[in-house]
């Protein structure tokens, strides 16, 4: 793909969230952008008056709820779409792909697959083979072979305001990085470039666990010491379970991995960081999560973080407590005594 055939088509973005619209409104600087939702309501609201989520929609952005419009019109697409629903989505959309096709991923969360008749509450261990990144979902359900994912502190409401911000955009093809970085710089929003995308997708996966400890501390009261330490021990568990889930150390130091975690950890507009918070102010999870109107990944990560941690022998306190928190009626408080009681004497011992 040339980069002059490149400018003649729309881009595609799948998933008008939070997420989605921004991405596609930072798309649409640079080109005309067709933005799917699935819902009917949603596509006219758009069209009628160019606002969506509480932001102004660009009129380079063309929205539709049909996806075969959308793939026969774009090469590239930019799937960005909750990972509950992701393998289902693409299920739909892979007819409608070709191998010429170039699929960059925005979505920070795990696939599972289970045996028949398995939850993941009645399964005490996950394998590798069992938890599927976003890029081999793409992989395992449609013929497109050029994939790509987007990771790094992208807070939607930020980069809705036009405040500077970067991402990395992670694929084993430079060609899918570049047209990436081609498509989304602009003069508020740099791109940086990384070729293990597994290492990526796993460390903007892994973050989220981090972030909901993060607001259990703000929620707590504690101060700037405690969420230090909190994000340092935070990275040490992110590269052990990274590294066991296949990543490679180098993706967890970089603006994917520290730079998304600090981020995240900062920030109360962060779901997974409100998610911590409440519950740290004695909110029960049910109620948080039914009153949230987009899905916090972090708290299906602890889940399965804490089961691959089980199955790979990883010692990762932090995802092992949450989750007693989150599923197993622990407090807050009783978490986290343990947490700075357990004899930790090494600080860092993956270099």
């Amino acid at each position: 793909m040339t980069s002059s055939s490149l400018s003649d088509k729309p881009v595609g973005v799948i998933g008008a969230g939070n997420f989605g619209s921004v991405i596609a409104n930072i798309l649409a600087l640079n080109r005309r952008v067709i933005l799917y939702a699935r819902d009917e309501a949603v596509v006219n609201s758009i069209l009628n008056t160019r606002v969506h989520r509480g932001y102004p929609m660009s009129h380079h952005v063309e929205p539709t709820s049909d996806m075969a419009y959308l793939a026969s019109h774009c090469d590239v697409i930019f799937p960005m779409v909750p990972s509950a629903h992701f393998r289902e989505m693409m299920k739909k959309l892979s007819p409608y792909l070709h191998p010429y096709h170039i699929l960059i991923h925005g979505t920070k969360g795990f696939d599972i697959t289970l045996p028949e008749g398995q939850t993941i509450e009645s399964v005490s261990k996950l394998t590798r083979e069992q938890v599927k990144t976003m890029s081999e979902v793409i992989k395992e359900e449609s013929v497109v072979v050029r994939v790509g994912c987007l990771a790094g502190p992208n807070l939607a409401k930020e980069l809705a305001q036009r405040q500077p911000g970067a991402t990395v955009v992670a694929s084993h093809f430079n060609e899918v990085i570049q047209i990436g970085k081609k498509l989304l710089r602009n003069d508020r929003f740099q791109v940086y470039e990384n070729n293990d995308i597994v290492g990526v997708e796993i460390a903007g996966v892994l973050k989220n666990i981090i972030a909901i400890a993060s607001g259990a501390l703000s929620g707590l009261g504690y101060g700037e010491n405690a969420k230090g330490l909190l994000i340092s021990r935070g990275a040490v568990e992110m590269v052990y379970l990274g590294r066991a889930l296949g990543g490679d150390l180098k993706a967890f130091l970089g603006v994917a991995g520290i730079g998304d975690l600090v981020t995240t950890c900062n920030s109360p507009m962060s779901r997974n960081f409100t998610v911590g918070y409440r519950l740290a102010k004695g909110e029960k999870l049910e109620a948080i999560l039914a009153d949230m109107t987009e899905i916090a990944e972090g708290v299906n990560t602890v889940r399965i973080a804490k089961k691959c941690a089980d199955h790979y022998k990883v010692r990762a306190l932090i995802t092992d407590r949450l989750y007693k928190v989150l599923f197993e009626g622990m407090t807050v408080e009783e978490a986290l005594e343990f947490l700075m009681r357990y004899p930790l004497n090494v600080d860092i011992d993956f270099l």
